[in-house]
């Protein structure tokens, strides 16, 4: 389920059936408007759509008229020309957002033109909306719609079924409706301009998912209608109309003279949910049966097929329910329209190892299966699988077997064969669409090739953006697909963020003066990984992350995060457990002064500066977040939306966005004294979200972006002097219902980016170019990398070319500290020098150098000092080690050490550490084995850590300890550890590169790339 992050503004509808004409524009009436803008809108590309698709559906008399509805992200319609899908539902504005779920669609086999879809996304109190039926006579470019009288639930339990929406195939001026919440079954007899309810229809369903829990507490209602189209004639209404129900003691009812009266049909199967129905042209239909709602519950599931003919019921489930192998709700159905009798089937909740596509060629005698164990846990494929339009489709995990990366899918509802070509199958799932062309050679047992067919559909939530001045123009925050640094707008990102792993990424920052340093929250899954993180640090422009070593106790996760604009300090207000600062995420402390929950920002000049605001309250800290004090400021609002940012290059300088229209106040705040006051703009009626972008030509103040409500209109405006002014940059045709974020790019004037609840990330420029100037070109260096060794013997100036494309250099900066010319660095011609005696100032590790230019894009110079400086250290151990396995490649690495107290009294063993440096060569969980050792081997722990950044010849190293039992060691004294560590599922170590392998050894002999601490304090060895 799909969750939308703000408290929902709700206007009340009557619950007349009334009529309105949409006639391609949105539907937020537009009055007297701020001046306006053109832009062209684009969608940010992810290749894959990145949400649930629970309905695709064929024109069974055009080919290749295909639709998609999505769950809270609208319909889309199928562009053979390129094989992509072309969005439907861009109209759907701020104030009708609840629009934007479809529970059904319908497209109308005598008239190709006519499409239909029943729209609204929620059933429960938090909507006062109601349902509407939408119509379109050109396929979905334009709409007209008709309120219903209650609600309909396109996000709500049970959307995986269908389709609820039906048109008779022989006079296509009829359609049924079958409603959620108890109302029944809804007829239409005008081409969907008005409904009247079935009366007679019997039975409305009962069954509720959980009515303990409010989102799951409504009923599920009818579920889909078929139409046996031999039993009517060209202009006719069709005589048999199946329909079937959520109840599971009588589902499946049957009309005999066009809708009159129903009856439930008889010998039916009990005990399920009927998720799909189709008849064949045989006379057979088919359902799939489930015990729960879907799309995420479900157990058990039959399949049945209904001899219409004969009355006949047979269960032709590919897994009978009786079986321990059915754990699983059977759920997407497909009838082949060419060859009767060929059908496939999919499992709704087979989550492990994978789901299951299941075909029959003889009616659902006999099945075969997309894949089967071939001796645990080894698995044989009739299929192969290709990706390369969304490569973060494998969600950045290597599972061990049976289980592989990318999966087929989850939740798979949307299962169907195009009617005019039994090669090609589209199916949906709660990632993307995927597909083949070549489905038939599954008969001949060769394997199909499934690839990705969801061009077009940019469905993600939304929940932060961030547009830094250096790397990447747009790093994302996304719901359940984690998030994305996009390279390239027009590309799918490669990989999405991991390590931390966590569905959502709720929040996310950057050091404004060390972009490259980034910072992002969500919540972990403790249970599958008790030492996982829901922080994660980044310090290349988000393009790699690493877990914290700490977060604050107890917590797990979420809330809004910030880092100070050197990227010193963290602070993170948790969804739990209050708010925190750090250095490093290595430990937290509470902060003072600043209630739980609290959204939290950075300042963006002064570091030790942070913000928090929380119910109407302002709170500043200068001390880097270790405590605030509350700001005198009043008049902000206490409830509703609340975005708050400080303005790039300006201390002090804050925006606020929010509040609510049914208790006010509401609108856009401005401060310039670090939030002691803030100031209301008149001429901004509502705002929910606000942005900065590059300031115009001429211009000395940000661009400001927001997504508000001026002059009686709402949209995405633009305000190039401070907000003296604002010009609309959007039109009704381009709104995607409720924006979650905007903001603008530091580096291309006039370019914004918005983040939707169910559309994606959206990116638009002024028609006109780059706000009516000529693009900058940017300047670049070479090398973009270098490393400096500190060790004496080594040093040497580091220089680097410039290629200035018409720019000048106005400065090189290391974090907020800009270097001294001449003194640092010197410059001659079109070359930097940078000086060995300035680089030997820098300590071990990571450092970025920004070259700023007079215009276009600043470059960064990624820098490792290293010190290759051998110096053990004379201390109170000595450390002797060899590996028990020497092979270049192994399945596992055995240091065996010898470990003497060197000094002059007892040694208590659980103050010492000792560490091992290597490359893991992948990404998997580890294993630590203590094999032999003289204290026990129960007393011997070992812990794994990622190096970031990693050192040469180690990324990761394995810390080995000691338990208080393991007790002490007298001076003099020596003891031994055998230890051995391996990957999750056993694949490879490269030894040959590691930093502390020792080849050549095969006794206990003094090595000095291993290092040990006591108490903290390195006593032998020498770091990498």
């Amino acid at each position: 389920m799909k969750t939308w992050m703000r408290k929902l503004r709700m206007i009340g509808l009557s619950v007349a059936i009334v009529t309105a004409s949409l006639g391609g524009v949105g539907m937020s009436g537009t009055a007297a408007a701020a001046p306006s803008e053109a832009y062209e809108w684009k969608n940010v590309v992810t290749g894959g759509g990145g949400g649930y698709i629970p309905g695709i559906i064929f024109n069974e008399s055009e080919k290749d008229l295909i639709y998609a509805r999505t769950d809270i992200g609208g319909a889309y319609r199928w562009n053979p020309a390129d094989s992509s899908w072309k969005p439907l539902t861009d109209f759907v504005g701020w104030d009708d957002w609840n629009n934007n779920g479809v529970d059904a669609l319908a497209t109308d086999p005598v008239d190709p033109d006519r499409v239909y879809m029943a729209v609204g996304t929620y059933t429960n109190s938090w909507v006062q909306d109601n349902g509407y039926i939408f119509r379109s006579t050109d396929r979905g470019d334009t709409w007209e719609k008709t309120e219903l009288p209650f609600k309909v639930g396109g996000n709500m339990p049970g959307r995986s079924m269908g389709e609820r929406l039906a048109i008779d195939p022989n006079d296509h001026r009829i359609l049924y409706f079958g409603a959620r919440s108890g109302n029944g079954l809804w007829k239409s007899t005008d081409y969907g301009v008005t409904w009247n309810k079935v009366t007679s229809f019997p039975n409305p369903g009962n069954y509720v998912e959980n009515p303990g829990n409010e989102y799951t507490s409504d009923i599920t209602g009818l579920a889909w209608i078929t139409f046996d189209k031999t039993t009517g004639s060209a202009g006719q209404a069709t005589q048999t109309i199946y329909v079937g129900v959520a109840d599971k003691s009588e589902s499946i009812y049957r009309s005999t003279n066009g809708g009159l009266t129903w009856t439930a049909v008889p010998g039916q199967p009990t005990g399920y949910l009927p998720h799909h129905g189709k008849l064949d042209v045989d006379g057979s239909l088919y359902i799939t049966y489930s015990n729960g709602a879907g799309p995420y519950d479900g157990t058990k599931g039959e399949v049945w097929k209904l001899n219409t003919a004969t009355g006949v019921w047979k269960n032709i489930s590919p897994v009978p329910s009786s079986s321990s192998d059915n754990y699983y709700g059977y759920g997407g159905l497909a009838i082949d329209a060419q060859e009767p009798g060929t059908l496939m089937v999919a499992t709704m909740n087979s989550w492990w190892p994978d789901a299951i596509l299941f075909r029959s060629k003889d009616g659902g005698d006999t099945w075969t299966r997309i894949w089967d164990f071939e001796g645990y846990p080894d698995r044989k494929f009739r299929y192969t699988q290709d990706i390369s339009a969304a490569p973060w489709l494998t969600f950045g995990v290597n599972p061990a077997p049976p289980e592989i990366t990318p999966k087929l899918g989850w939740m798979i509802s949307a299962l169907e064969i195009d009617p005019f070509d039994s090669d090609r199958l589209m199916y949906g799932t709660g990632a993307t669409i995927y597909g083949t062309n070549n489905l038939t050679d599954w008969d001949q047992d060769e394997k199909i090739h499934i690839s990705v067919m969801a061009k077009g559909i940019e469905e993600t939530n939304v929940m932060d953006l961030i547009s830094p001045p250096s790397g990447a123009n747009l790093v994302s925050a996304l719901g359940d697909i984690a998030g994305f640094r996009h390279d390239d707008l027009t590309q799918a990102p490669a990989t999405m963020f991991t390590n931390p792993n966590y569905p959502s990424t709720e929040s996310i920052d950057f050091a404004e003066l060390s972009p490259n340093t980034m910072v992002r929250v969500g919540k972990a899954d403790y249970t599958v990984d008790p030492n996982a993180r829901s922080i994660g640090l980044s310090s290349d422009g988000g393009s790699t992350w690493y877990k914290a070593s700490a977060e604050p106790s107890g917590t797990t996760g979420g809330g809004t995060v910030a880092i100070s604009a050197s990227g010193n300090r963290i602070v993170w207000s948790t969804s739990d457990r209050g708010v925190f600062y750090s250095a490093s995420g290595d430990s937290w402390t509470a902060s003072t002064g600043i209630p739980a929950q609290a959204k939290v920002i950075s300042d963006r000049v002064n570091p030790n500066k942070f913000y928090g605001f929380a119910a109407g309250k302002m709170y500043v800290s200068t001390n880097g977040g270790a405590s605030f004090t509350v700001s005198p400021a009043a008049g902000l609002p206490v409830e509703g939306n609340a975005d708050l940012h400080a303005v790039p290059g300006v201390e002090g300088e804050l925006w606020f966005a929010g509040g609510n229209e049914e208790d006010g106040p509401y609108g856009l705040w401005h401060s310039t004294d670090s939030g002691a006051t803030f100031t209301k703009l008149a001429n901004v009626e509502e705002a929910d979200s606000i942005g900065f972008g590059k300031a115009a030509p001429g211009q000395n103040v940000v661009a400001l972006y927001t997504v508000a409500q001026i002059d009686g209109t709402r949209g995405f405006f633009r305000s190039d002097d401070g907000g003296a002014s604002w010009v609309r940059i959007n039109d009704d045709q381009h709104q995607y219902a409720r924006v979650t974020t905007i903001t603008g790019d530091p580096r291309i004037y006039g370019r914004v980016y918005l983040g939707t609840n169910g559309r994606g990330i959206l990116y638009a420029d002024p028609v006109n170019g780059n706000g009516g100037t000529t693009p900058v070109p940017n300047s670049t260096i070479t090398p973009v990398t270098a490393q400096f060794d500190l060790n004496i013997d080594h040093q040497a100036d580091i220089p680097v070319a410039l290629t200035l494309n018409g720019n000048t250099l106005t400065s090189i900066r290391n974090g907020n500290t800009i270097l001294a010319a001449g003194t640092d660095y010197s410059v001659t011609g079109n070359q930097v020098v940078f000086h060995k005696a300035y680089l030997a100032t820098l300590p071990k590790g990571a450092a970025t150098l920004t070259f700023q230019f007079s215009a276009g894009n600043p470059a960064t110079l990624n820098l490792t000092v290293k010190d290759t400086t051998v110096v053990i250290p004379s201390g109170t151990i000595r450390i002797e080690m060899y590996n028990g396995t020497t092979a270049a490649s192994s399945s596992s690495i055995n240091p065996k050490f010898r470990l003497t107290n060197t000094g002059t009294a007892p040694l208590n063993l659980s103050d010492v550490k000792i560490r091992y440096y290597y490359t893991i060569n992948g990404s998997q969980r580890q294993n630590f084995f203590c094999d032999w050792a003289a204290v026990g081997n129960n007393n011997v722990t070992g812990t794994f850590s990622a190096l970031t950044p990693g050192l040469p010849g180690a990324d990761h190293v394995l810390e080995i300890g000691f338990k208080a039992s393991a007790g002490t060691l007298n001076a003099g004294q020596s003891t031994e550890i055998q230890t051995r560590f391996s990957k999750d599922n056993w694949t490879n170590y490269n030894q040959t590169d590691d930093y502390s392998f020792a080849d050549a050894l095969s006794s206990y002999t003094e090595w000095s790339k291993v290092t040990g601490f006591v108490a903290d304090q390195l006593q032998w060895g020498v770091e990498p």
